[in-house]
C-alpha cells in the first residue's frame, strides 16, 4: 500500500501534468492561540512572505526569504522544529547566525541578559536538491516569559528573480542576498519571490517561468494554488529577470512582448506599488527590459521605473560568471538602497521644532549616574548619497533605566530620512531618539538599540546625553 506522502506526491504530478489545482488536505487546526504564548497562531508574530498558515499549529514558508519577526521577553528563546532544515536567526538585529536540526533548536545558546527582545527566522528555501522541512512550530520562551508585537514597519518591498535574488553561492543564501540585506538596511518589510533557474518567459524546454509561476503560493512547489494577493500589499516590487531567458531560447522581441505583459500583469495585483524593472546584472535583455518599460510609461503607468545596474557589481563581487558572492550583493545593496529610498517616498524630519507639546510627559526614571552609559553609532552601509547607522546605548549604571531619550550632535549636512526601534527627530544638528514601546527598560548592564538612515554628510556624531545626562560616545 503506498503511503500517504507517496499518494500525495502522485496526486500532485498527475495535478501538475493536467494544469489543475490541488487543494491537500491538512491537519485539523489546533485551537485558538493565546497571545504572547509563541505558537504559530500567536498574532504578536508577523509571518513576511508567502506563507500557508492553514494549519494553526505548524506554518509552511514558500519562496525564498520569508521569515517570521517577534518580540519577546526573558533571557532565551528555542524553535519548535517537525523534521530537519537549516535556518537563519537573528536577535536584536545582530548577524544572522545559522541552526540546522530538528525537534527543539536553542537559538541562544549563551543565554542574553534579561529584558525585551527581537527575533527574526528566515528558513532556508526548500527546492532544487535541498530537501529540508521548513515547518515552523512554535517558539519555547522561559518561564513566565511572552512574545511581544515587534515595531510595525510601515512599508513592503517585494523582490523578484531567480537564483541570484534567492541569494545562490552568498555565504547564507536568501539572507545575504542583496534584496534581504536591502529590506533590512532600510527598516522595511521584504520578501524574495525567487526560485534557482527561473525564466521570465515560458519555454519548450521547460524553464520555470514568472509568466506562469509568480502568480502561484509556492511558485509550483507544492501545488499550484493561486497566491491570494490581498494577503499583503507591496508599497514596491523590484524585478530583476532575464539572466536564464536566453539560454532557453528566448529571443529578444519575444522577451520584451512577455516582460511588457508581465509588468501589467504585475500592476493589477498592486494598483499603488513602484515597479523598478533592473537591467540584469550581467546585460542580458538590458534593451528590451527599458522598452518594456517605456511601453507601459506610454500606456499611462508613470510608476514603472529601469534601472540601469551598469557598473554596480565590481570586479571582485561575482563568485563565478553570473552570480554575486557577499561583496557583490552588498555592493548592488549600497546602489539599491538609495533608489528604493527615492522612490519609496521617504520624507524628511522636520528641521525645526514641532510648536505643539505633548498633553502629558512622559515617565522615565531619574538619568543615570554621568559616565554610566556608553553609545555606539555605528555605520553598517554606506552609497554615497546615504548611509545605515545602528545606534546601541549600554546601561552600564547599577540601575535600570525606565524610559529614555537619546540626544546627540549631528554633522553639518546630515539628515535622518527614517528610524526603527526608536521615534527618531531632528532640529538642525541636533537629534534625539525616544524609546519604543517595548524597549523602554534598559536594565543595569543591559542594552537598547535602535537604527537610522541618514542623507547628505555621512561623517559621524558627538556629544550623546541619555536622559540628559552625558555619555561616553563613539562612533565608527
Amino acid at each position: 500500500m503506498p503511503t500517504w506522502k507517496g499518494a500525495r506526491r502522485a496526486v500532485l504530478g498527475a495535478a501538475l501534468g493536467l494544469g489543475l489545482t490541488v487543494a491537500v488536505l491538512t491537519n485539523l487546526p489546533a485551537a485558538s492561540a493565546a497571545v504572547g504564548d509563541g505558537s504559530p497562531s500567536d498574532t504578536n508574530i508577523s509571518f513576511v512572505g508567502r506563507w500557508n498558515t492553514s494549519n494553526a499549529s505548524a506554518y509552511v514558508p514558500y519562496w525564498a526569504g520569508a521569515y517570521l519577526r517577534v518580540g519577546f521577553t526573558g533571557k532565551t528563546v528555542k524553535l519548535k522544529q517537525r523534521n530537519t532544515i537549516q535556518l537563519w536567526a537573528s536577535i536584536d538585529g545582530k548577524p544572522f547566525t545559522s541552526f540546522t536540526g530538528s525537534g527543539t533548536i536553542n537559538l541562544t545558546p549563551t543565554a542574553l541578559a534579561a529584558g525585551n527582545h527581537t527575533l527574526i527566522v528566515s528558513y532556508r528555501q526548500v527546492a532544487g536538491s535541498y530537501t529540508g522541512d521548513a515547518v515552523f512550530q512554535g517558539l519555547v520562551l522561559d518561564s513566565g516569559a511572552s512574545t511581544f508585537k515587534a515595531p510595525a514597519r510601515s512599508k513592503l518591498v517585494e523582490f523578484v528573480g531567480d537564483s541570484i535574488t534567492a541569494g545562490a553561492t552568498s555565504s547564507q543564501l536568501a539572507v545575504t542576498d542583496y534584496a534581504f540585506v536591502t529590506g533590512e538596511r532600510l527598516g522595511v518589510d521584504h520578501t524574495q519571490i525567487a526560485i534557482g533557474g527561473m525564466c521570465l518567459a515560458e519555454t519548450t524546454d521547460g524553464c520555470w517561468a514568472h509568466e506562469t509561476r509568480y502568480w502561484m503560493s509556492s511558485g509550483g512547489q507544492v501545488g499550484t494554488d493561486q497566491w491570494n494577493f490581498a494577503r499583503y500589499r507591496a508599497d514596491a516590487v523590484v524585478i530583476n529577470l532575464g539572466t536564464n531567458d536566453r539560454s532557453h531560447g528566448v529571443t529578444g522581441p519575444d522577451f520584451q512582448a512577455k516582460y511588457t505583459t508581465f509588468l501589467q500583469n504585475v500592476r493589477a495585483k498592486f494598483p499603488a506599488a513602484k515597479l523598478l524593472a533592473l537591467r540584469t546584472f550581467i546585460g542580458r535583455y538590458a534593451a528590451e527590459t527599458q522598452a518594456a518599460v517605456q511601453a507601459r510609461n506610454a500606456a499611462g503607468d508613470a510608476n514603472v521605473f529601469y534601472i540601469d545596474t551598469t557598473g554596480w557589481l565590481p570586479a571582485d563581487g561575482l563568485s563565478d560568471s553570473v552570480h554575486p558572492n557577499d561583496k557583490g550583493h552588498l555592493a548592488i545593496s549600497d546602489r539599491l538602497g538609495p533608489v528604493l529610498t527615492e522612490k519609496l517616498s521617504t520624507t524628511t524630519p522636520p528641521t525645526t521644532t514641532p510648536t505643539t507639546t505633548p498633553t502629558t510627559t512622559p515617565t522615565t526614571s531619574p538619568p543615570p549616574a554621568a559616565g554610566a552609559c556608553t553609545v555606539t553609532y555605528a555605520k553598517t552601509g554606506d552609497w554615497g548619497t546615504g548611509a545605515q547607522f545602528d545606534v546601541t546605548i549600554r546601561n552600564t549604571s547599577a540601575s535600570a533605566v525606565n524610559g529614555w531619550t537619546l540626544r546627540w550632535s549631528l554633522p553639518a549636512g546630515q539628515l535622518i530620512s527614517q528610524s526603527w526601534n526608536a521615534t527618531a527627530s531632528q532640529s538642525g544638528t541636533t537629534a534625539s531618539a525616544v524609546n519604543a514601546a517595548w524597549n523602554a527598560a534598559i536594565p543595569a548592564g543591559g542594552s537598547a538599540s535602535f537604527g537610522l538612515i541618514t542623507t547628505g554628510n555621512q561623517g559621524g556624531a558627538t556629544g550623546f546625553a541619555l536622559n540628559g545626562t552625558a555619555c561616553t560616545g563613539a562612533s565608527a
